[in-house]
């Protein structure tokens, strides 16, 4: 596709955007790169929280050397479309982990969208996602790990949890593996659900309303995700705005 068309549903990382949303911003900025040196430690965070009615798309583009780390925390809340996508690419014994939650209401479509290869030997990677979707909300997690032939030992997992607040919002997920090695570990997962109607009648019988009821079950889903926040100022910040997000939902 040419850099300057804008791209249709035809393409299946584009198949559930908001490609009227999109136009007004295109064509894209480059994305941004991000190499991490071999044997080196690299954090990031996005909090991608874009103003109603705007529309906003981070690209980004890490090449992790061998031995190397790459850790990246998102939480993607804003925007009448949200848009993140990381193509990553793993060298010899290198790990990248990403740890995501998706949180949308209205009419907003919110993605994430991955592609991680393993081009050699003994790296690693894992990839959390999880949403929770309000009334006519759209959250999409399109993510691959693509192993190399001469990726043995490849050890990667994908895990994709959400939630619908509403039976008129949608969570699209759509986890895959193209493995061309044969002595690998990878592993994915994806499940669509809604809050437990039985903790909610247990909270409820003790007294609690049903409004704090839902946001601490909601609290609850995505709490693991930013767990390994290593600087406790970001960690605050992301736990702060998924919070505040949560309560206007409910």
């Amino acid at each position: 596709m040419n850099a300057l068309t804008l791209p249709t549903r035809k393409a299946e990382e584009w198949r559930y955007s908001d490609l009227d949303a999109l136009a007004a911003i295109w064509p894209l900025p480059a994305p941004e790169r991000i190499d991490v040196a071999a044997g080196e430690i690299s954090r990031h965070h996005l909090l991608q929280d874009a103003a109603d009615g705007a529309a906003a798309v981070h690209d980004y583009v890490i090449t992790v050397a061998d031995g190397a780390r790459c850790d990246f925390h998102v939480l993607n809340v804003g925007g009448k479309l949200g848009r993140v996508t990381f193509t990553v690419t793993l060298g010899k014994g290198a790990h990248f982990e990403l740890n995501g939650a998706i949180i949308g209401g209205g009419d907003q479509v919110l993605e994430i969208i991955t592609s991680v290869t393993h081009a050699q030997p003994d790296a690693t990677s894992g990839q959390t996602i999880r949403s929770i979707l309000g009334q006519r909300a759209t959250g999409s997690y399109l993510g691959s790990i693509n192993v190399a032939r001469d990726a043995q030992r490849t050890d990667a997992f994908q895990s994709v949890k959400a939630m619908l607040l509403d039976r008129t919002a949608t969570a699209n997920a759509k986890p895959e593996l193209e493995i061309y090695a044969d002595d690998v570990k990878c592993a994915h997962g994806a499940t669509v659900g809604e809050l437990d109607r039985q903790a909610l009648f247990y909270m409820a019988s003790r007294g609690m309303d049903p409004a704090t009821a839902k946001t601490l079950l909601l609290k609850a889903f995505v709490a693991g995700v930013f767990d390994d926040v290593a600087d406790e100022a970001v960690k605050d910040r992301l736990e702060a705005a998924a919070l505040a997000k949560l309560e206007a939902l409910v």
